[in-house]
């Protein structure tokens, strides 16, 4: 329970889904957490989520670094509004983290959107949002982490990519393009920082039973069946929970994974490797 004792750690979208259970699994694991989010109630939400779940574990430390953290003996959260848009917002969070708990260890860029267009009937607009959030939010983040981690000689950065990345499904675009740049946005700053013993990189998460999944198939015209043909595409017969991402991510983000850069891990059940149905 101590993967990442002494280690500060900043997850974008980190209200619900993947981000969240992200946070869960390094605060469990000894680590002081700052949840990036654009929505601030449901980041607090989750941050008293994660102090009670680690305070009923024993995990972690008690500490009062800021009076937004959670006090409670077990866990040292801190929320912070933020727009992974907006560079500034972004550097902003960076800043309350070490206020709060020190200087940033780990960044874990997992704040994303769907954009789902035809590419002839898509609007300016719609690319725009897609790469806002999907490419430059996980810029931002690294443009604001990487200072510090290069000038301490140590990091660690974790982008939260997609099977999309390298697997195209029609009707998606142009969400594919945007994580097809985090893959290469992860490998040319891996190499760039590996001299400095900073590592950046990549899980690829294939179909996992977050929200936004839910949603998909709840809008679907039969949310059931929708759901069952998801199901039956996976060569494991379900699709993957939050939290096994999430302890690829405490990994990667460890010391464990001292030469493991500029890479992606795949968590998608074998799916991306089956040649045809």
């Amino acid at each position: 329970m101590n993967r990442l004792a002494n280690k500060v750690a900043l997850i974008t979208g980190a209200g619900r889904g993947i981000g969240a259970a992200i946070a869960l699994a390094f605060a469990r694991e000894g680590a002081a957490v700052v949840l990036a989010e654009l929505d601030i109630e449901t980041a607090q939400r989750t941050a008293r989520d994660i102090e009670a779940a680690c305070k009923a574990s024993g995990a972690g430390s008690a500490n009062g670094a800021s009076a937004a953290s959670a006090h409670a003996a077990g866990a040292k959260v801190l929320a912070v509004q933020t727009d992974v848009t907006q560079s500034a917002s972004v550097q902003h969070a960076v800043r309350e983290a070490e206020k709060a708990f020190g200087a940033v260890d780990i960044l874990v860029n997992n704040a994303g959107i769907n954009v789902f267009c035809d590419p002839l009937t898509m609007t300016d607009d719609d690319w725009r949002r897609c790469f806002a959030v999907d490419l430059d939010g996980v810029w931002n983040g690294c443009r604001a982490v990487l200072p510090g981690m290069v000038e301490r000689g140590s990091g660690s950065i974790v982008n939260i990519a997609s099977t999309h990345a390298f697997k195209i499904i029609p009707g998606c675009f142009p969400y594919p393009v945007a994580k097809h740049g985090v893959i290469g946005l992860t490998r040319a700053l891996g190499i760039e920082y590996a001299p400095r013993n900073v590592r950046v990189n990549a899980i690829a998460p294939g179909y996992i039973e977050t929200q936004l999944t839910h949603d998909w198939w709840n809008g679907q015209p039969d949310p059931a069946a929708a759901k069952q043909a998801t199901l039956d595409l996976q060569p494991m017969k379900r699709i993957g929970r939050p939290e096994e991402v999430a302890m690829t991510a405490v990994f990667l983000a460890s010391d464990e994974a001292p030469f493991i850069n500029a890479s992606c891990i795949t968590v998608d059940g074998g799916r991306s490797a089956l040649y045809h149905d």
